[in-house]
């Protein structure tokens, strides 16, 4: 278990960095780019693969789009110019929410 948590946490680290990266891709025009944000989400979804046989799929998915939802916007406010309003921190949060008590739950009947 902890073992997956631990790939878990690479594989949304990995595909936080690739979705980073994509305006530097300017729209898979710039090859060596492109090759990378490519290759991060293949990496990441190869992840996802081993870690679906120890959690189950529903859970894993939650937390990895969930958190790497959150996680890209805080990189996009914090490195990538982009705005933070309540509501979107608030939305984001609320994200946060959910992939947690979706944890609690998939935890309680497995």
């Amino acid at each position: 278990m902890f073992g997956a948590a631990v790939l878990l946490a690479v594989a949304i680290a990995i595909e936080v960095g690739a979705t980073a990266l994509l305006p530097r891709a300017e729209g898979f025009t710039h090859p060596g780019w492109s090759a990378v944000v490519v290759g991060g989400y293949a990496v990441s979804i190869w992840l996802l693969t081993l870690i679906v046989r120890t959690l189950p799929v529903s859970v894993t998915y939650a937390i990895w789009s969930g958190i790497g939802t959150a996680v890209v916007a805080v990189v996009g406010y914090a490195f990538l110019g982009e705005s933070m309003g309540w509501v979107k921190a608030f939305s984001l949060g609320l994200i946060v929410a959910g992939v947690i008590g979706l944890n609690l739950v998939g935890s309680a009947h497995a």
